[in-house]
């Protein structure tokens, strides 16, 4: 059984009503109390400058792209601004290449375009933090990066059900990141996935800490964590559970299966906790390495029927 270290968000109910204002506009720049009726007429206004965007309880079908500036988008109440199925561009329901982005206590749900990769967020340009948000039933989670810039995006406190595809040309999966930075996921949850992987990453340097993977509901899934092209940093204090109705099974954690781009030789993973599911009779691999370059595989704490360790 899934350990849970943490509860990723919490719903506020009964909070106070708001003003008649706001309601009628939900989204308010908070620096200058104005207040727009769509999440883009927010962006729009607040062009190459530095805001926050206060967002009243409420489902939207909006969707917005932020071509510059350093944008926080709130919810005032984490867990009750649920964006419902927008995407601009074809692409997603926040699209951002601004100087930098946050998206904190925010809900995206039911995005999905014709390419099989609608996401709740495309990162493009800029550095992005994400926290305390869900991503729910959709194409995929969050998806991007800039493969030319010194990028960070961190995701903490968040999480990600019912992503993840097969069925189109290119799989998609709950967060598919690629840049030449640093990439963070940690205090986050992952489950039920629908295909692909639950985190695939093409980046330098990754920390992946503290968050949970389980799969036990999952169907068509393939890894948990995917370093297609290598990496280097640390894996450390996850739970993972691997249920039965995948589409590849071979690994918990998979390092260099497509190219080496990137050296692992400064990877650590540790202290990490893995599970088969009941009823899961397969063997395998909680590290599975292409690249030959030494992963660090510490102590980690493994159920009946996973392999520690297997060069490839």
């Amino acid at each position: 059984m899934i350990r849970r270290r943490f509860l990723p968000i919490v719903l506020l109910l009964g909070a106070a009503p708001l003003p008649a204002q706001q309601r009628a506009a939900p989204f308010v720049i908070e620096q200058t109390g104005e207040s727009y009726p769509t999440v883009d007429a927010a962006v729009s206004a607040v062009r190459d400058g530095t805001a926050t965007i206060l967002i009243a309880p409420g489902t939207y079908p909006d969707c917005t792209v932020q071509s510059g500036g350093d944008i926080t988008f709130r919810a005032r109440v984490p867990g009750t601004v649920i964006f419902d199925g927008g995407a601009c561009e074809g692409k997603a329901t926040f699209v951002l290449r601004g100087r930098r982005s946050t998206v904190d206590g925010i809900v995206f749900r039911g995005i999905r375009v014709p390419d099989g990769n609608g996401a709740g967020i495309r990162t493009e340009i800029g550095d992005l933090t994400v926290t305390n948000s869900t991503f729910l039933d959709s194409q995929e989670g969050i998806l991007g990066g800039n493969p030319d810039g010194q990028q960070r995006i961190t995701i903490d406190r968040s999480t990600f059900a019912g992503l993840g595809q097969c069925e189109t040309t290119d799989c998609s999966h709950a967060v598919y990141l690629s840049n030449n930075g640093t990439i963070v996921i940690k205090r986050s949850r992952f489950e039920r996935g629908t295909g692909g992987h639950y985190v695939k990453i093409r980046a330098p340097r990754i920390e992946i800490t503290d968050s949970s993977f389980d799969d036990s509901r999952g169907n068509k899934t393939n890894y948990m964590i995917d370093l297609p092209e290598g990496a280097t940093g640390l894996i450390a204090r996850n739970v993972f559970v691997q249920g039965k109705a995948k589409e590849n099974w071979t690994g918990f954690i998979v390092v260099g299966a497509e190219k080496r781009t990137f050296r692992a030789s400064g990877l650590r993973v540790e202290d990490n906790d893995a599970r088969l599911a009941p009823g899961v009779t397969k063997s395998p691999a909680f590290v599975a390495d292409y690249t030959g370059d030494g992963v660090a595989v510490g102590a980690n704490r493994l159920g009946p029927g996973i392999r520690t360790f297997e060069k490839r």
